[in-house]
């Protein structure tokens, strides 16, 4: 027959056995509802604290703030000068550089309109087929044939048009051929290395700077063009003269000024950009709202980028006013124009995004209302897509609490690889930055959604012992009849 001792025992047991099955039937509902039930707990929170916290109190102004403002304007102003410090030194100075950024103008239409103009302009002119049409006329007549002789006179001027015209075309096609592209930038070169031996001070420069103007000489392509034109049969080219005409490439009054700062203008180059960013970053640190100035000095950069686009675009038209039309076609000279500042434009392209990206981040990592909204909504919605994956089975397994545990430490390890990344890369362009852009926060996502909070330990029901916590008890059976049962120990 059982005892008491025995129900209670059973009965417990019973309990058990229901408490683990509903810790069973719980666990994945549990872990599905986990994260999101904590997002929206501290989306309610964090919005509760922000709509009953009071207004904090207002700081006086101190000399914190009116400094911080004046470093961070300064190197605000700093910013776009220093992106045009960078750029003329690399033109002047910088041969390769210089180099690639002339190149594409000899493929352009409006500069190869222009130089076969001129080449055969020269060519032209120092031929002069007019006057070896009328001095053949004139060996005619003394030679008793005055009738051709007038009548090759009379067509010297259509002769003399045909010739020209056959001089343009072939200089037109040398112009446009790859063989002229390899000398143009050949020529390019050592117009350059004479310009950086005229600035630099040394002897025996051979560049040319007319007025206000850098010119490049055009002897050696009028050289192939009059070879070219000898072995189609125009063989008088081969007695003329040496001819070394000029074609302009750009304003030089800045660069005449510069040659007697050239090496000022090449240790600018790195000091401006410089010290730009200590000006930025000092005002940063000694400001209270380190947030706060980091925006305004980001979106003060981008400021400065704008205006150095509008005084870009402003110069152009200057320029192109003041280039006469017989010295360059307008439309060569807008071709020149926008080759030559290519550099700078990508330049503050590349700095323009990467200074609206710091603003952004700036701002949504930050308390405002806007801010903690946008976070708690991605949270949020990275919750969801993780609960949907662990009702399909889909789960990461020990590495989301791993990542839910070092996930901050991933994020600064993700921003400084693409800040690395966007450094060491050689002349980034503002596409590269977008995609690096674009890459990190598909890295954060990616944290997000691996990052899975710790399950929490299960709630006992009221009343329910758990086995480890409960006290030891065996079982003992009933005495027998008339058994005589010892007395405790110490009685």
């Amino acid at each position: 027959m059982p005892t008491g001792d025995d129900d209670n025992d059973r009965e417990l047991e019973q309990l058990r056995a229901e408490v683990g099955q509903l810790r069973t039937r719980v666990a994945d509902a549990e872990a599905r509802a986990r994260a999101a039930h904590q997002d929206a707990q501290a989306a309610r929170a964090t919005t509760a604290k922000l709509k009953t916290a009071p207004p904090r109190p207002r700081r006086h102004l101190n000399w914190r703030t009116p400094v911080a403002s004046v470093l961070i304007v300064l190197g605000c102003l700093l910013a776009p000068v220093s992106v045009l410090a960078v750029w003329t030194s690399n033109q002047v100075s910088n041969t390769d550089r210089y180099v690639a950024n002339v190149s594409p103008l000899i493929h352009e239409p409006a500069v190869q309109a222009a130089l076969t103009s001129r080449i055969s302009t020269a060519i032209s002119n120092e031929v002069n087929v007019r006057a070896y049409v009328n001095l053949a006329a004139g060996q005619l007549t003394k030679r008793g044939l005055p009738r051709l002789g007038a009548l090759i006179s009379g067509f010297s001027g259509s002769i003399a048009s045909g010739v020209n015209g056959f001089i343009h075309s072939i200089v037109a096609k040398i112009v446009s051929s790859p063989a002229i592209a390899r000398l143009w930038v050949q020529v390019n070169r050592r117009a350059h290395t004479q310009l950086v031996k005229a600035l630099s001070g040394q002897p025996h420069s051979a560049i040319v700077i007319s007025g206000n103007e850098v010119v490049l000489s055009l002897g050696p392509l009028i050289d192939q063009a009059k070879h070219n034109l000898a072995a189609r049969g125009l063989t008088v080219v081969n007695k003329l003269p040496p001819i070394n005409p000029t074609f302009p490439l750009f304003d030089a009054k800045y660069l005449i000024k510069a040659q007697s700062a050239y090496r000022l203008l090449n240790t600018l180059r790195w000091v401006l950009p410089i010290l730009a960013v200590i000006l930025i970053a000092a005002g940063i640190y000694i400001t209270h709202s380190h947030r706060r100035a980091l925006i305004g000095a980001a979106l003060g950069v981008a400021a400065g980028m704008l205006l150095l686009a509008i005084g870009l675009a402003i110069g152009r038209t200057i320029y192109l006013n003041q280039v006469p039309a017989s010295v360059l076609p307008s439309d060569a000279a807008a071709v020149v124009f926008d080759t030559l500042v290519r550099f700078i434009k990508q330049g503050l392209h590349v700095i323009l995004a990467v200074a609206l990206i710091v603003a952004l981040a700036a701002f949504f990592s930050g308390p405002s209302t806007t801010a903690v909204r946008s976070r708690n909504a991605v949270k949020t919605a990275f919750g969801k897509v993780r609960g949907t994956g662990e009702r399909f089975g889909v789960n990461t397994g020990p590495v989301g609490p791993w990542v839910y545990q070092h996930r901050t430490l991933m994020r600064i390890a993700a921003v400084v690889i693409a800040a690395l990344v966007l450094a060491f890369t050689s002349y980034p362009t503002a596409l590269v930055v977008l995609v690096i852009a674009l890459v990190l926060l598909a890295v954060l996502g990616l944290i997000e959604l691996i990052a899975r909070p710790p399950a929490p330990p299960p709630a006992e029901p009221p009343g329910v012992i758990p086995p480890q916590q409960a006290p030891d008890h065996q079982p003992t059976a009933a005495p027998a009849a008339g058994a005589t049962v010892p007395p405790p120990p110490g009685r």
